[in-house]
């Protein structure tokens, strides 16, 4: 398995948070859960990132859930994602 560097950044003016596996670049994207969503590579399915809007609203009694490994590609929308 390839080891790529992990980024994170959080934008306080918009309160969102952008999660990067690698560089960040264009991906396909599914909101797994409401204002979370979950970025893949549209070739491979690979998971490239995670962008979590309303960050600082979300409660450490609702966890966030995050698919390991592919993401279908059924109900995929391309955005040009951070």
């Amino acid at each position: 398995m390839d080891e790529k560097a992990v980024s994170l950044a959080y934008d306080k003016k918009a309160d969102v948070c952008y999660l990067s596996v690698g560089e960040p670049r264009t991906a396909v994207c599914e909101e797994i859960e409401d204002g979370v969503l979950v970025r893949t590579e549209p070739e491979t399915g690979e998971v490239v990132g995670l962008t979590v809007l309303n960050f600082t609203q979300r409660s450490s009694e609702s966890p966030l859930r995050i698919p390991v490994g592919s993401v279908s590609s059924k109900d995929r929308t391309t955005k040009d994602s951070r």
